[in-house]
């Protein structure tokens, strides 16, 4: 579904400009001193409006949150729904998930979210989902050892897909679920999953981990 023109975007964006990363570039190999203190960097890749982004920086206020949009009409609302908690430990770049070798070191993220991306369900494009192998490769660069990527989707082929696909890549999954909600609300929820979860839609997760030694 294609996102809505939000007016004034630009003076919006002009007002929560202190929680983006304008040159994410310069930032990359010393994104903890964007946070004092810091103990782990976060990704979130396609944060749409912010939910779950703004829900789970909250809860870790020592990990910096970083949240990667190419959608900057969804991006402004994340912003704002930070800006509004007066949340210090979460940054916003505009930009590609296929960038993420540009933007951050090898080894200096600690964990990556990837939540209800596009299934893109013709085989034909399967190398554009977030979860085919050229994504993996990146990810498994810019993870630490023993970093993870936890995922959500409502899409069952995408997750049996992705199951698969991170097996072959060299991670370890666990916590494989498909049905998350099963017994009540478990944990942070998307705007999306909050969406679906209403309709009776049961959602897919797991977490993927690069073993601790790399060889």
């Amino acid at each position: 579904m294609r996102m809505r023109k939000k007016p004034n975007l630009l003076p919006r964006m002009e007002r929560c400009a202190g929680v983006a990363a304008a040159k994410p570039e310069l930032l990359r190999g010393r994104w903890r001193d964007e946070l004092p203190g810091c103990r782990a960097l976060y990704l979130e890749l396609g944060c749409g409006k912010g939910r779950f982004t703004a829900d789970t920086a909250s809860s870790v206020p020592d990990v910096l949150y970083v949240a990667v949009e190419r959608v900057p009409d969804a991006m402004v609302v994340a912003m704002e729904r930070v800006c509004g908690l007066g949340l210090k430990n979460v940054r916003f770049i505009d930009a590609d998930a296929a960038r993420l070798d540009d933007l951050f070191a090898p080894g200096e993220a600690d964990r990556i979210y990837i939540n209800f991306c596009d299934p893109w369900p013709s085989n034909r494009h399967a190398k554009r989902r977030l979860t085919a192998p050229g994504f993996l490769d990146i990810y498994k660069r810019v993870l630490a050892p023993g970093g993870e990527i936890h995922f959500k989707t409502d899409n069952s082929p995408l997750f049996e897909f992705s199951l698969a696909s991170f097996r072959r890549a060299g991670f370890l999954t666990y916590e494989v679920t498909r049905d998350l909600h099963e017994n009540g609300v478990c944990g942070v929820m998307t705007d999306y999953e909050a969406k679906f979860h209403a309709q009776g839609v049961p959602i897919n997760r797991c977490v993927a981990r690069l073993p601790n030694l790399i060889i």
